[in-house]
C-alpha cells in the first residue's frame, strides 16, 4: 500500500518573476509588433506561457497540506508553509493538519446491563497521514464522525453505569475515570487508524440514565444511599455500645446482670440509631418500675 511522501517543489517567488517577464514580453509584442504575424504569435505564446506558470502557483499556509495528484497518480504531499511552484498539470487538494474538536449529540444506549442510557462524548483529533486521509476514506471527517458514535456504542455495552453494591469492585462508566477514557481513546484509535487520523483525546461529555428508567434508578440510587448510611450508623451503635459496656465493667461502676444489660443495649440501640431525636423519660422509681 502507497504511502504518504514529500513532493518536490519549486520557488513561487522565481515563478512570479517568470510570469513578470512573461507578461512584459507579450505586452511588448502587442505594442511594438503588432503589424508583424511573428510578434502577434510572440505575445500569444508569452501570454499563454505566463497563464501556464500562474496555474502551478500554490500557497500552503502553516499546519495545512497540499496533495499533489497528477493523471490518477499521486505525486506526494507539500506540508512545508510557504509560496511554491508545482507542476501545473497536478490536481491540488488542500487538507488542513490543524487540531479539530467534534462534539457528538448523547445518544441512547445500553449498558452492560441492559439499562438504557444517555451517552456522549468529545474529540479532539487531527490529520497524521494526508494519503490515507485523501485515498483510503471517502469523506474523513464525516469517517471520524460516525466512527466516533460507533465507538460510544461500543464502550457503553463494555461497562455499566454505576454499582449499586459496595462490595462490586467492576469499572463503571461513571466512576471509571480516566480508564473509561483511555479505553475510549484506544478504540476510536484503531478505528481511525485506516484514514491517517490521530486521535489527541476522547472523553465522556455526557451520561446519564435515559428518561424512562431515570426516575426508577434514582430511587434505586437513593434507597442504596440510605441503606449504606445506616449500615454504618449500625457499626458505629455497636462500637459506642461496646466501649460503654466496657468502661462500666472496669471501673465498677454498676454492676448489671443479663436482663440490664440486654436492657441498657436496647435503649441505647435505640437512641444511636433513631434518624428522629429521641425524647427522654425520667423514671423516679427503680429500674424495674
Amino acid at each position: 500500500m502507497e504511502k504518504e511522501k514529500v513532493s518536490s517543489t519549486y520557488s513561487g517567488y522565481m515563478s512570479l518573476l517568470l510570469f513578470i517577464a512573461l507578461l512584459g514580453l507579450g505586452i511588448i509584442g502587442i505594442v511594438f509588433y503588432r503589424e508583424s504575424v511573428t510578434g502577434i504569435v510572440f505575445s500569444i505564446l508569452s501570454f499563454a506561457c505566463a497563464l501556464f506558470i500562474t496555474m502551478g502557483l500554490i500557497v500552503v499556509n502553516p499546519n495545512e497540506s497540499m496533495v499533489l495528484v497528477l493523471f490518477g497518480e499521486y505525486k506526494g504531499t507539500v506540508k512545508s508553509n510557504g509560496f511554491f511552484w508545482v507542476n501545473p498539470f497536478y490536481v491540488k487538494k488542500k487538507i488542513s493538519l490543524r487540531a479539530r474538536n467534534l462534539n457528538r449529540e448523547p445518544i441512547k444506549v445500553n449498558d452492560k446491563l441492559g439499562n438504557p442510557i444517555m451517552i456522549g462524548c468529545v474529540l479532539v483529533w487531527r490529520v497524521r497521514d494526508t494519503f490515507k486521509a485523501a485515498f483510503e476514506v471517502d469523506d474523513f471527517a464525516h469517517f471520524v464522525d460516525i466512527q466516533s458514535e460507533s465507538a460510544t456504542r461500543k464502550l457503553a455495552g463494555h461497562y455499566a453505569y454505576d454499582n449499586f453494591d459496595d462490595e462490586q469492585k467492576e469499572i463503571t462508566l461513571r466512576a471509571g475515570g480516566e480508564e473509561v477514557h483511555l479505553a475510549l481513546e484506544h478504540e476510536l484509535s484503531e478505528r481511525l487508524a485506516m484514514a491517517g487520523i490521530e486521535v489527541m483525546e476522547a472523553r465522556i461529555s455526557y451520561l446519564a440514565y435515559a428518561s424512562e428508567i431515570a426516575g426508577a434508578m434514582l430511587r434505586r440510587q437513593q434507597a442504596t444511599a440510605v441503606v449504606a448510611a445506616r449500615t454504618k450508623i449500625v457499626e458505629g451503635a455497636v462500637s459506642m455500645v461496646e466501649l460503654a459496656l466496657d468502661h462500666l465493667s472496669k471501673k465498677h461502676i454498676i454492676e448489671l446482670d443479663e436482663d440490664k444489660k440486654a436492657t441498657m443495649i436496647s435503649n441505647l440501640m435505640v437512641v444511636l440509631c433513631s434518624d428522629k431525636d429521641t425524647t427522654p423519660v425520667v423514671n423516679t422509681g427503680t429500674l424495674h418500675q
